[in-house]
């Protein structure tokens, strides 16, 4: 792994997002949140797995599901919750939402397809520049159904644009499983357009940084754009309470989680430790975002 990071690192990472977002859950049952959320719990090992091995420069572009891709790129919970709570101190002044998230080398939005064009441009701009820097986006399954995907993927690769897609193929859209609205395979959508693809089924943050490690140096030695798919599943509901999917299979699917898997590789007391730092940590982010002063 880059960065010369330990599993200990990586998990505490990954827990960050976990107690972030249980946090915010909470938050937003109190009624203490403005708009809406989209929880990344049962996926955190591809941000961690994929961010974790960009550099400084790097731009990172994510979706309506950012929580997880921001922590872990920015490491700044209480500006993320500022910004979720209408404080002053958000990102965007209060003004962006869970969703809508412009900080330096990070940008987000809720619209479906949206954010791909803006990675493009970026990339194009980095390539103009003639630097070294690439750009990583994250899409979900949902996205595939977008017509700008298809023409960005066609430009991107005609004009060999230093950007990695990611693809969190975590199965639904919303509460409708894809077999019910994907046709043929994901990864023939980008090799058609000659799109080097690589897709893993993995909940394992080790093997999502190695596949990730190997792809990010391609884009940026090719610079030409790559694409890596990878098969997971959300734990909670896609947005607040609005999860009609059989709760069974959801249950079944928990034995997949990556922070489970991480703690078994760990020693137990380690864990604990880990588990009351962060807890800690977020718990006080928390209040001290409730405290903070309310945007004008």
């Amino acid at each position: 792994m880059s960065k010369s990071l330990s599993l200990v690192e990586l998990y505490k990472k990954m827990l960050m997002i976990r107690y972030f977002e249980k946090g915010v859950l909470k938050l937003f049952e109190q009624g203490k949140l403005f708009g809406t959320t989209h929880a990344y719990i049962g996926q955190e090992a591809n941000a961690v797995g994929v961010i974790t091995n960009l550099r400084e420069n790097d731009t990172v572009v994510s979706n309506h599901r950012c929580h997880g891709h921001y922590i872990t790129h920015k490491q700044n919970p209480y500006a993320l919750l500022c910004e979720m709570m209408g404080k002053k101190d958000g990102l965007c002044a209060g003004r962006g939402g869970s969703q809508h998230i412009c900080d330096d080398k990070f940008f987000s939005n809720g619209v479906q397809g949206g954010i791909i064009p803006l990675a493009a441009g970026l990339a194009f701009s980095e390539k103009f520049n003639k630097t070294n820097n690439i750009i990583a986006v994250f899409i979900g399954d949902g996205t595939l159904g977008e017509g700008v995907l298809y023409e960005t993927l066609n430009i991107s690769s005609k004009w060999d644009l230093p950007i990695l897609i990611i693809v969190e193929n975590n199965r639904y859209a919303q509460s409708t499983n894809i077999e019910l609205t994907l046709a043929g395979k994901i990864k023939d959508r980008f090799t058609a357009f000659d799109i080097d693809t690589q897709e893993i089924d993995t909940f394992n943050v080790i093997e999502v940084c190695n596949v990730s490690i190997d792809l990010i140096k391609k884009v940026r030695r090719s610079k030409k754009p790559h694409c890596l798919i990878i098969n997971t599943y959300r734990f909670v509901s896609h947005s607040k309470s609005d999860d009609g999917r059989d709760q069974n299979e959801v249950e079944k699917w928990k034995v997949n989680d990556p922070l489970k898997i991480t703690e078994n590789e760990l020693d137990p007391k380690v864990v604990s430790n880990i588990k009351i730092e962060i807890e800690n940590i977020i718990s006080a982010e928390i209040n001290r975002a409730i405290a903070a002063e309310v945007a004008e």
